[in-house]
């Protein structure tokens, strides 16, 4: 790609490398991970496009080691932060200190959830 900016079907091109898993945390369908930035600038860890699948869901799994955003770029469902519900749209951002609990569904049964992970250290 050069210098020219990725597009939002780049983001998730199931040609380029990812991986696929099953029942994330004893979730339901699979949802696909591509890492953006295999060595991040500190304080960031991790920076993830993440794609679940149709009436998928990832189950729910503490974050251990690094606080995260999740970022919604396309679909429509639900995070549960610690017991609280999000509803999960375009443009949503849910922001998980180290130690919460998040759980994540697809409302869609036709239409994947599309979304970004940004995982940082404390500062």
């Amino acid at each position: 790609h050069g210098d020219e900016p990725m597009s939002e079907n780049d983001l998730f091109n199931r040609a380029l490398p990812h991986d696929s898993r099953s029942a994330l945390f004893g979730g339901k369908n699979a949802v696909r991970v591509w890492s953006l930035d295999s060595s991040p600038m500190p304080p960031f860890t991790a920076l993830l496009a993440c794609e679940l699948e149709p009436d998928g869901s990832v189950g729910a799994h503490v974050q251990q080691e690094f606080p995260e955003v999740v970022i919604v770029i396309e679909g429509r469902g639900s995070a549960t932060v610690s017991g609280r519900t999000v509803p999960l749209h375009s443009g949503v951002v849910v922001s998980l200190p180290q130690g919460q609990t998040l759980a994540i569904e697809n409302a869609s049964s036709s239409e994947p959830l599309r979304y970004l992970i940004v995982k940082a250290r404390d500062v």
